[in-house]
């Protein structure tokens, strides 16, 4: 069965319309050598560590030294990545594995952007740098175990007593929240009832972290529950630019884009998957791909995956432009995560029983962009966003 197994670096042609054509050398440069790091790197060893559960930390160490984890930040030891690289570098580390592409998608665009946006010149002097050689690992702690889609409205608190600020409450589903060297809290300041955001270091005393267990999705990266218990924060680890909910909402319009590019990773993962099984695959005396009705199937995949590519890259052009509104940048992540759905499940059920085995790689797709299809605002409220948007009315408190 081995020759079934997508090969490293196959290149099936899932750019049927030559979009790659469009990019620069730049752009080409950070797509080839993430692609080849995914391809000799990531696949060879990922489904192990997912199986396990376990922290991928050899592919971290060896992620550093590629240099592109920065989220476009300029300077502070970031690369210089437009917002069509940072997505290119989204898509192919999570063409590998998911768990990869939402580490560094917490790492840069949450926490990293949370201080670039929000923080002090010192803030970022201190951290920045660190966080972008993966020296120091960032987590962006907003979503409260009782307050899902409806974060803004977070009970945590942040209390002013002299020269510091004292925070309780707790979050959940916190990425790298158990082995963070800086995590950026998003709480609520008693005295005037404003959200702004702390850098809570790690070592705090009154900060516990507890590992998320029987995760179906996402496996080979921790998401932590969170409790905030008197935490003692120096007053000067306040972010200066954070003093509303609409401060925090800046950041995550970037991670909603970065969301789309994560979905198209995956769904080039198992589209790639499906014609290549199917090409190998025979049944009744010839490949599967001679018949039509598989035929057929394959080429929706492959329009749904381009559909998915032209929002990608129009989404990174009105970035670059500074007129990516949040709506866009929403409906962007409603569509690609419910495609790369559909995409996943035919290849899924193209490959048959072998669809399930993790060594075919589509099923750790599969499951790993629910994940991606939930976080960061849910298909239900990006659609009443962008609803509320283009009638005027809204249709949710």
């Amino acid at each position: 069965m081995d020759d079934l197994r997508v090969g490293i670096g196959d290149a099936l042609g899932t750019d049927y319309l030559s979009l790659s054509d469009q990019l620069t050398p730049t752009q080409l440069d950070y797509l080839r050598r993430t692609r080849e790091f995914v391809d000799h790197e990531v696949l060879p060893v990922i489904n192990g560590y997912w199986e396990r559960a376990e922290f991928p930390w050899p592919l971290v160490e060896k992620l550093a030294k590629l240099g592109v984890v920065g989220d476009g930040i300029e300077g502070y030891g970031c690369p210089p990545l437009d917002p069509l690289s940072r997505g290119l570098v989204y898509m192919e580390l999570s063409r590998g594995d998911g768990s990869l592409g939402t580490f560094v998608g917490v790492q840069a665009g949450l926490a990293m952007q949370s201080i670039a946006q929000c923080g002090s010149e010192e803030q970022k002097q201190r951290w920045l740098p660190g966080m972008a050689a993966l020296e120091k690992i960032g987590a962006f702690a907003l979503t409260e175990p009782d307050h899902g889609s409806d974060s803004v409205s977070l009970e945590t608190t942040a209390r002013r007593d002299g020269d510091f600020y004292v925070i309780d409450g707790a979050k959940k589903w916190i990425g790298n929240g158990s082995i963070a060297d800086v995590i950026v809290v998003w709480a609520r300041d008693t005295e005037d009832g404003k959200v702004k955001g702390f850098l809570v270091e790690k070592g705090a005393p009154g900060y516990r972290a507890e590992v998320i267990e029987g995760k179906g999705s996402l496996r080979a990266v921790w998401q932590a529950q969170i409790a905030l218990e008197g935490v003692r924060v120096p007053a000067e680890n306040r972010l200066p630019g954070a003093n509303s909910f609409a401060d925090c909402a800046r950041v995550l319009v970037g991670t909603r884009s970065a969301c789309a590019w994560m979905a198209l990773g995956h769904a080039v993962a198992g589209a790639e998957a499906a014609l290549s099984y199917s090409k190998r695959r025979k049944q009744f005396g010839k490949s599967l791909a001679s018949f039509q009705i598989v035929q057929q199937r394959l080429v929706h995949m492959l329009a749904d995956v381009t559909a998915m590519q032209l929002y990608c890259m129009q989404i990174a052009r009105l970035a670059e432009a500074g007129s990516l509104a949040p709506t866009l940048a929403g409906l962007a992540k409603l569509h690609n995560t419910s495609k790369a759905r559909g995409v996943l499940a035919e290849a899924r059920d193209l490959l048959g029983g072998n669809g399930i085995l993790l060594d075919f790689h589509v099923i750790r797709h599969m499951v790993d962009n629910e994940a991606v299809h939930t976080f960061e605002g849910t298909e239900t409220m990006q659609t009443l966003i962008v609803g509320r948007d283009i009638t005027g009315i809204g249709a949710f408190v």
